[in-house]
This record gives structure tokens, sequence and C-alpha cells, in this order.
């Protein structure tokens, strides 16, 4: 059974020492006991930990002692002038300077009231002054509203699904019996959950990892009751009335000039053999209750799981993210297959007509299209990540690799910076970046030509994977618009990874797809500015438009669509 991390405690082999002496003549108090208790906690969980076969020990020291920053200045010692080039005799143009710091902005840090954009407004009018009226202090002038009013802001506890009783009056005939029942307000409409209970819950859920049971929970301590079973019903009816938006975001992200996909680990318990099932409710207890439906929409829920299981045991939840004329599109994908077969799914509603797109990846030859050719480009930060790890055993040779790629990276700030188009900017990285990247290269095979560094040493797979991969990690030096990294699609994974850490898994595929779908759209929402919320609600509330012009209701236009059709339906 899997132990969960602990707190750490201060504690030092005196004192420990001291209270197992006291509890041989006397009971321990509880501030004591809670000590012991640690101890013993601690030794399980490093234990656990040291069953896995996958912890190494820099694992273990940042799992225990927590993870540092990879930043260059945190990962090796600062020292002035330009970094030095170890075990060179020829020269190298140094890299560039360090950029003076940037100046505090000056404030307090606090929210204004503009930034309230959600909030409701309330006017308030004067209670006794009007514009014209004459000055109650000098009696000679007259008042006039001024532009800016005065603001106040007051916040308010709430329930995240309220509810309304309507108590309607019955009057019945004391001769017929008949009964006469008085009309709901105007406004109310027949259904019980309102758009907006959908979109709340599956944002909470979705897009923030609240899992359905603490949902639940917390709805009961407000007076409110809402069973994780009532919102998986709920969510699940949303995600069928609001399909349309997720398969044309698919469409869209397959004309998409940039293309990033990486995989993260998923579970399924559909797919789990008979074995590994009662395990994983064993470690993690009962299912959220979330993911409790029938066959969906899934691509592959009709394949038997069985099957499935002979052939690939693995689950992954792939997270595509597409750069579409000025949009950026996330998509998410769970199930048996790796992001490469994702990827290679969503290009084939690709338009013939177009160039082959810029794919952003990792090394790793599962995340490549089998079926579709792409400009394939290798994430530098994964390059990089590799010198990060072994900077502590060689300080000076990492510290020339990593200030090297500080400057490249610098200069694609720059560029964003200065809103270069991706021809502008393919010409400032190769004046400014190409020369960084040649000495690079360079020094890396200087290392392992001359022997300076062990090629089976830990630095030396290091450059190895700068030199193996290299052409596809400076393809932003040849191709307009390419991108140094994949860090854009794995911050896209980490909203799949808050839902995994919270809910542990889904229970069948169509639970699975549903939860792809909502963190597509809050996403996608997301990456584009848009209040996820009300997004989902006015899907909702325009279903009939939605499935007739999917095209018209995306996060970016979907606001003009309402200004223009002036649609107004029932709320």
């Amino acid at each position: 059974m899997k132990t969960a991390p602990i707190k750490r405690m201060e504690l030092n082999m005196d004192e420990l020492e001291s209270m197992l002496q006291r509890a041989r003549v006397s009971p321990l108090d509880e501030a004591e006991c809670a000590k012991i208790k640690a101890v013993f906690e601690s030794y399980l969980y490093v234990t656990d930990l040291l069953e896995d076969k996958r912890t190494t020990l820099d694992r273990l020291r940042k799992l225990i002692f927590g993870s540092r920053t990879e930043k260059t200045r945190d990962v090796i010692p600062q020292t002035q002038g330009p970094p030095p080039v170890p075990g060179d005799s020829v020269p190298i143009e140094p890299v560039g300077q360090a950029r003076e710091p940037a100046p505090r902005r000056p404030g307090h840090g606090r929210n204004g009231a503009d930034d309230y954009c959600g909030a409701e407004k309330i006017q308030v009018p004067h209670g006794s002054l009007h514009s014209g009226d004459p000055c109650p202090d000098c009696q000679k002038g007259k008042v006039y509203e001024w532009a800016s009013p005065g603001v106040l802001v007051r916040l308010v506890g709430q329930a995240p699904v309220q509810a309304k009783v309507y108590e309607l009056q019955k009057q019945r005939c004391n001769l017929c019996g008949k009964m006469f029942t008085a009309a709901p307000p105007e406004g109310v409409g027949p259904e019980k959950y309102d758009a907006t209970a959908g979109s709340m819950v599956a944002l909470l859920k979705y897009g923030t990892g609240l899992p359905f049971n603490r949902l639940e929970g917390l709805q009961e301590g407000f007076g409110i009751p809402l069973p994780a079973s009532t919102q998986w019903e709920i969510v699940e009816a949303t995600a069928a009335a609001i399909q349309p938006a997720f398969d044309e975001l698919i469409r869209q992200a397959a004309q998409g000039e940039v293309l990033h996909n990486d995989d993260t680990s998923v579970k399924i318990l559909e797919f789990m053999g008979k074995r590994a099932r009662p395990e994983a409710l064993a470690d993690f207890g009962e299912p959220d209750r979330a993911d409790l439906g029938g066959p969906g929409r899934a691509k592959d829920s009709s394949n038997p799981p069985a099957k499935e299981q002979s052939e690939r045991r693995g689950m992954f939840t792939s997270g595509i993210v597409s750069m579409s004329e000025g949009h950026q599109i996330a998509l998410f994908f769970s199930g048996r297959q790796h992001a490469g077969e994702n990827l290679g799914d969503v290009l084939a509603y690709r338009a013939k007509n177009l160039g082959l797109p810029i794919q952003m990846c990792d090394a790793l030859s599962r995340n490549l299209p089998a079926a579709f050719k792409t400009l394939l480009a290798n994430c530098l930060a994964h390059g990089r990540r590799q010198f990060v790890d072994v900077a502590e055993r060689f300080p000076e040779e990492c510290r020339y690799v990593l200030e090297s790629l500080r400057d490249v990276y610098r200069n694609d700030e720059l560029a964003r910076e200065r809103n270069l188009s991706p021809e502008e900017r393919l010409i400032f990285h190769q004046t400014e970046s190409g020369p960084i990247m040649e000495n690079l290269q360079a020094w890396c095979i200087r290392q392992l030509d001359d022997r300076l560094v062990e090629p089976n040493s830990a630095l030396g797979g290091a450059i190895a994977y700068l030199l193996r991969h290299w052409e596809k990690l400076t393809l932003f030096l040849r191709q307009p618009g390419a991108p140094l990294d994949n860090n854009i699609c794995e911050r896209a994974l980490k909203l799949a990874i808050c839902h995994r850490k919270n809910s542990l898994f889904y229970k069948t595929l169509n639970g699975a797809h549903v939860g792809d779908l909502f963190m597509s759209l809050i996403h996608t929402c997301r990456l584009n500015d848009v209040n996820p919320f009300d997004y989902l609600t006015e899907l909702q509330r325009h279903a009939e438009q939605l499935h007739s012009s999917p095209e018209q209701w995306m996060p970016w236009n979907y606001r003009e669509t309402i200004q223009k059709t002036g649609a107004d339906p029932p709320r």
C-alpha cells in the first residue's frame, strides 16, 4: 500500500533517545507521540519509495527535500564576466553579457476595482444631490456628475452551485376540489439545473481538479445537496450538448502552422486487468463516481478492453497545442494511443493544400505521427535539462552550456517583446543566436573528439544527446516560426496531471472522453484569455446554433456571434 508524503519535522537523535528513555518509565504526551508517529511514517514512506524501481537518488532527494528551480543562476554559482570555456585552448566567441535587471513596477500589488471584471456592477446614486443643484458648501456654484465614480469592492462567500426554492401558492376549490397553482415567475425555465450549474461543476472538476465527492461535501456544508452521481449526470449531459465545439476545435487545430504534442500517464479502470484493477481500488479507495456513464463518443470505446490490453498495456493522456491563425488550441485525448498516434488522427483533418506543419516534441519516437510528414523540431529545454541534472558534478562545463542557452532564450524573449514576424524572428535568431549555437556545437564536438570528457559519463551522455538531435534542436535557426521548446504543451498537461492527482483515475473510456472534452475547451479559453465559465454557459444556451455552425462558436469569436445574431435564449 502506498503511503502519502509526510510533513517534514525537524528532530535530532538526542531528542528521540530522550523520548525513548521516558517511554520506558511513563506514558508519552500527545506531542511526543506525534513525533514518534512521524518517525515511523517517514520510515514507511522512504521504504516505499526505495521499492519503486523508478526512484533514483536524485528523485528521492527531490521528493524528501523538495525540487529546486532550474534557472541558471540557481543551478550554478554566478561569476563576473563572460562564461569560461572549459577544456578549450582555442578561444571561442563568448556569449552575450547579462542584461540589466528590469526596474520594478511601482504599485502595492493589490487588485484594483477594474480587475473584478466578473463582479456585479451596482450603480448607487447620490441620495440628496443631482446635477445642476447648488453646491451645499459654497452656495454659489452648481454640482455636476464627476466622470470617475467612487468605488467600493465587497466580497461575499457562497456555495459554488446555488439553489432557489420557489414556493408556488396553491388554491383549492372547497366544492369541486380542483387545485389552482400559481405560475412560476418569469424567467424560471422547466429545467432543474441551469446551464451555469453544468459550467460550474465542469470547471471545478476538470479545470481546477476538484473531485466530485469533495464538491458534494462542500455543497452539503452550505445546505445545498449535490451528490457526486448527480454531478456526473450534469457534466455528461453538458458534454453531449457541446460536443460540436470540441469537434470543431480538432478540425481547426489540424490546420495549425505549429503543433506541440506530448504524453502523460492516466488510469482507466475499464482497461485495467482483473489483478490491476483491485490493486488500484485498494491503493486509492473507492472511485470518485465521476465516470459511471455508459459508452460515449470516445473513438475506441467499442474495442474490447481485453483485446486492447493484450496489444498494449499503457494508458496515456496526450496533449496537443496548435498555433492556428493567431489562436492557440489545446486538445486532450486519453486512452491506449501515444501522442504521435493522436496527432496523426488530428492531422487527418488537415487540408490537402496546406504545407507541412512544424511539430515540436521531445525526442521520443512515439511522439511522431506515422502516416503524416512534419517539420520536426525537438525541445531545447529537454537538452538543457540534461546539463541541469549533472551541474553539481561538472559545474564549469555545465556553466558554459547553460549560459549559452540562456542567451539564446533571451534573444527569443527580445523577439517576442519586439513583436517580430516569423521571418523577422528567424533573421534575428540567425544573426544573434546562430553564432552562439555554432560555438556550442563546436565545443561539444571537441569535448568528445579530444577525449576531454568521458563519453560514458553523465556529462558525456548530455553532450551526446545535444549532438545526436542537433538538427531538430536548432530548427528555429532555419524555419520561420519554429519554437525553441515544448514548454507550452507541458504546461497544458499540468491540467491533466492535476486531475489525475486529485481524482486518481477514470472508470470508463467514456468518462475519460468527457474529461478530455472539458479540459480541451477550458484550457483553450485560458490560452486565448477568454472566460471559460461564460463560454461553456453560452455554448449550452445556444446549443442549436452550435450544432448548425460550430465554427462561429469558438472561444475567440462566440461573443461576436451572439452580438450579430442577437440571440437571447431563455435562461
